[in-house]
């Protein structure tokens, strides 16, 4: 069961939640493009001390959404529930290859995880808060052409919308929604 809250009650939520055997809370904060995801995963990561990884770096480029989860399972949810650390090698956009460099991630006691296929089923096992921020379409539309990187993202946008559609449409229900 879903149960819808507000950002502020985010953070007493975060420490409620039992971390996993390794000691680490993965939080994950997904949403479609534009919902406020980023921006939710940031205040609420400066707010319990977290960092914030993003499942976009994962994504092998403009049609990497669902590949990316199970690389997101592998290389960060798994190893932090068990308590060691995560380890990924970024996609680099600018050149469309996968970084030879890792980056890691130690197991700390809360860890957000933000982008659009965070809060997928294969993550869930690892999870211990899945929420997904919610916002109408139109308001979504608005804020993606308000950011900077729209010019760059606007020639991928309907082939993104796309694979969101075909994610959300089997995602599991998230712990908590946002409305933003």
């Amino acid at each position: 069961m879903t149960v819808a809250t507000t950002a502020g009650a985010l953070p007493d939520l975060v420490r409620e939640c039992l971390p996993g055997p390794g000691g680490c809370r993965l939080v994950t904060v997904d949403g479609w493009s534009g919902s406020g995801k980023s921006v939710l995963a940031e205040d609420l990561g400066r707010t319990v001390d977290a960092p914030v990884l993003s499942i976009e770096e994962l994504y092998p480029g403009w049609e990497g959404l669902a590949a990316a989860i199970p690389l997101a399972r592998a290389w960060i949810a798994e190893p932090l529930f068990h308590g060691r650390p995560a380890r990924w090698w970024p996609w680099i956009w600018e050149r469309d290859v996968r970084s030879a460099d890792p980056r890691t991630q130690p197991c700390v006691p809360v860890v957000v995880l933000e982008g659009c296929g965070a809060g997928a089923a294969e993550l869930r096992p690892f999870t211990s808060l899945a929420v997904r921020v919610d916002c109408p379409h139109e308001e979504r539309e608005r804020r993606l052409r308000a950011r900077a990187d729209w010019p760059g993202y606007a020639p991928h946008r309907a082939r993104f919308l796309a694979q969101e559609r075909r994610y959300f449409a089997g995602a599991p229900d998230p712990d908590v929604t946002v409305r933003t």
